[in-house]
């Protein structure tokens, strides 16, 4: 628990991610104002923790000194904070010196126009994406990176350490965002090469469980074989609590960022064409671990 925290927060999202990550903040002592499109579940959480829940992203940030967006992707934080359809956004509605932390994972490219256009009405605009799933955001431990001012990392920091374990200041508006990125095409492309592995393995007729403790313990391990393999595929569980579809999108964004800057990546083009697919004829909520079956041959 906090020492009377003093900033006035708003939390926008509770999604999937965003309802266990404003409980923990709940937990640090603060008291958010909240909102999402879902009414019902927005009332229900600030129920829970004693919170108020807007019946707007306006009204939840009106008198906010700090706001956090926990949503989808950047055509939603772009409405959100700049409005569309001839409404407002948040930005409308904070006073200079107000500080928001875009917490989704988001197109870095965009963040930094969003951190631009913050910046010109005196408003300081920042990315810290997480890492870690439902199971680390339920719990407080999140790796979360941050993009932006360290002066001002210090000062959210007693926010941010609330939903997270380790926090990486990692470079200026949207490097959060390119970092979240980056990460999650390393990771999902260690996932479907491990993948592939298995499948080849076990036509040539060796157990994929043994071949999961041989890569374990072999120069092949990687995050996929040790926390998802046995508890996920081989299970059949698929219950890792991140969605397909959002791997694709963060793979999409880490080898559009580097179509921008003029890297050549041809392994993840290939990769990011594998996870767009399986997107394409799976469920929203189907879960990531679910290229092992998806995949099989």
């Amino acid at each position: 628990m906090t020492d009377a925290p003093k900033d006035r927060i708003a939390f926008i999202g509770l999604g999937t991610m965003g309802e266990p990550m404003v409980r923990q903040l709940a937990l640090a002592g603060f008291t958010p104002a909240l909102f999402d499109l879902n009414s019902e579940a927005a009332a229900r959480i600030a129920t829970d923790i004693g919170a108020t829940a807007g019946i707007s992203a306006n009204e939840a940030a009106r008198g906010a000194d700090i706001v956090i967006t926990m949503l989808p992707s950047s055509k939603e934080v772009d409405t959100t904070v700049l409005g569309a359809d001839g409404k407002s956004g948040v930005f409308s509605v904070l006073a200079k010196g107000a500080i928001v932390i875009d917490m989704s994972s988001s197109d870095p490219m965009r963040t930094r126009d969003l951190a631009n256009v913050a910046a010109g009405a005196g408003i300081t605009f920042v990315d810290a994406p997480v890492s870690g799933a439902v199971r680390r955001a339920r719990d407080g431990t999140l790796s979360i990176m941050f993009g932006g001012d360290a002066a001002v990392l210090e000062r959210v920091r007693p926010i941010l350490a609330a939903m997270g374990k380790q926090i990486f200041h990692v470079g200026a508006a949207g490097a959060g965002h390119a970092m979240k990125a980056l990460n999650n095409y390393v990771s999902a492309a260690g996932l479907v090469a491990a993948v592939e592995a298995l499948h080849v393995g076990e036509k040539f007729g060796i157990d994929p469980q043994v071949m999961t403790q041989v890569l374990n313990a072999s120069t092949g391990k990687n995050n996929t074989t040790e926390h998802k393999v046995a508890q996920f595929m081989l299970s059949g569980t698929y219950g890792s609590g991140f969605f397909l579809g959002l791997m694709a999108k963060d793979v999409g964004i880490a080898i559009g960022l580097a179509d921008q800057l003029g890297v050549r990546a041809e392994l993840g083009h290939v990769c990011a064409k594998q996870w767009k697919d399986a997107a394409a004829k799976s469920e929203r909520t189907t879960d990531h671990t679910e290229m092992y079956r998806i995949l099989k041959p």
